[in-house]
């Protein structure tokens, strides 16, 4: 697994407190990463060090294979860092063309264009930004990230006050530029759905440090059970014992394995209950997070630390 960012014992210190603590911490290329936790987490933190806005306390980081601010890594990453802030009197196209100057590149309209039909602001490409709501910022914070075309893209909160259909939206978006364009995209959001949805892997930090990391698969896979639609209900729960637990009137979760599963079936069945529907329920990414973080904050909550 080739690694585009590595952290080891990396340490950001604010007097007596601890942003990040001793992170050690492996992004392999390609792919969508998540990284998650609750405010204070160390999130921003980190990323700020990986694009050379901050210099760590101790510890080192590398990103692409080389060290952090090298001119020519920074070159192939793009980056956005909470709301976005532009001009108010230019346009979205303006504002592309912009910092297409600034970073020494040819600002092809026809680029410019297709970027901003990628992430939804074709309509919007010629009015000044000062009407732009927050999400329509952040879609164009999205863009300016994207134009120079990197290998390696940080996208901070990037759904920050779209509505349900923008949301899903810059999923797709989100998605494509891992599978279609190859880049790897590194993700902090506070929408764990969204996360469990797009990402391939997360990391969970709390209080500076890594408590978990792993496959979005792996992780939701590992706390799966068995949701059976049934009756009587009374009778399935006599024979699971503490592996059962009825959910409504009508069903019952159980903890068995899959190895377990036909057993399991086999004696409900022979005891008289009628099995209308057998599914996998896995965990879902928003339990694993209060469970690994001991946090009691509801998810909308969750910011970027």
């Amino acid at each position: 697994m080739s690694a585009v960012i590595e952290t080891r014992g990396l340490s950001k210190h604010y007097g007596a407190v601890r942003a990040l603590d001793g992170l050690d911490l492996t992004i392999p290329r390609g792919g969508v990463y998540g990284v998650l936790g609750p405010n204070g987490a160390g999130k921003s933190t980190l990323f700020r060090i990986l694009l050379g806005l901050i210099r760590p306390t101790d510890g080192s980081a590398t990103v692409m294979g080389g060290p952090v601010g090298q001119v020519s890594t920074m070159r192939r990453m793009g980056s956005m860092i909470e709301t976005p802030r532009f001009p108010p009197f230019l346009t979205a196209k303006q504002v592309l063309n912009w910092l297409a100057a600034a970073h020494g590149l040819n600002g092809d309209p026809a680029r410019i264009e297709g970027w901003l039909a990628r992430v939804g602001l074709t309509e919007a490409a010629n009015r000044k930004v000062r009407g732009f709501s927050v999400g329509m910022m952040q879609r164009l914070g999205v863009a300016a990230a994207l134009m120079t075309e990197p290998e390696l893209v940080i996208l901070d909160e990037p759904t920050s006050g779209m509505d349900p259909p923008g949301i899903q939206e810059m999923r797709q978006l989100i998605r494509s530029l891992a599978v279609d364009d190859g880049l790897t995209v590194v993700l902090a959001s506070h929408q764990l759905l969204e996360v469990q949805r797009v990402c391939d892997r997360v990391a969970i930090l709390n209080k500076g440090r890594l408590v978990l990391e792993g496959a979005v698969s792996e992780l939701t896979g590992s706390g799966e059970r068995l949701r059976l639609k049934l009756r009587p209900q009374a009778a399935a729960l006599d024979l699971l014992g503490q592996k059962g637990s009825a959910e409504g009137d009508d069903a019952v979760m159980a903890a068995v394995t899959r190895a377990e599963a036909p057993a399991v079936l086999k004696a409900l069945i022979d005891r008289g209950v009628e099995i209308e529907e057998a599914r996998w329920v896995g965990a879902d990414l928003e339990s694993i997070f209060f469970t690994e973080t001991g946090s009691v904050q509801a998810p909308e909550a969750i910011h970027a630390g």
